[in-house]
């Protein structure tokens, strides 16, 4: 369990994030077409998940943009953008905001990852939705940086995050 806040208030996550050096968890969630997609769906390349609470909020949207700017400065690298909001949620906010290069996912049918990555929030105002985290996974599957972000209203640390993709 790691704590966190939300507004200087401690929330805290079901877990911690997965060690750097350890195997990523294995997940499944569902993109805005519905189709499920596994980490095995990227095998072969380089992965950042920025997990967040929701894309309906700003700090979370920004998150989702800026992701979607710098990544393509990575090569064989993907931005997978996690929450728990429906793909219809993401699907509309991609569309409005023309994000095309990152994949964006819901955790709608399957609440494993949540736990697995240590990230879902157990109390708190935002109880039951995903802590704010970036995890990155290197081609051979292997976890090569996080952050658990301290406070759910601040950014994560994004040039950490790139850094780690090359």
């Amino acid at each position: 369990m790691s704590e966190i806040k939300f507004k200087g208030n401690p929330v805290h996550t079901s877990g911690s994030l997965p060690a750097v050096g350890s195997a990523a968890p294995d997940f499944l969630l569902t993109k805005t077409d519905l189709a499920d997609v596994s980490l095995k769906d990227f095998s072969g390349k380089n992965i950042a998940l920025n997990i967040f609470p929701s894309v309906d909020t700003g700090v979370c949207a920004a998150s989702v943009r800026r992701f979607n700017k710098e990544i393509t400065s990575v090569p064989d690298t993907v931005c997978v953008c996690v929450s728990l909001d429906l793909p219809f949620a993401h699907k509309r906010f991609c569309a409005a905001e023309g994000i095309e290069n990152v994949v964006s996912v819901s955790e709608l049918r399957n609440h494993k990852f949540g736990e697995d990555y240590g990230v879902r929030m157990s109390d708190g105002p935002l109880a039951g939705l995903l802590s704010r985290a970036v995890v990155v996974i290197g081609k051979d599957g292997k976890v090569k940086y996080t952050q658990q972000v301290p406070e759910i209203t601040e950014e994560p640390d994004y040039q950490g995050a790139l850094n780690a993709l090359k």
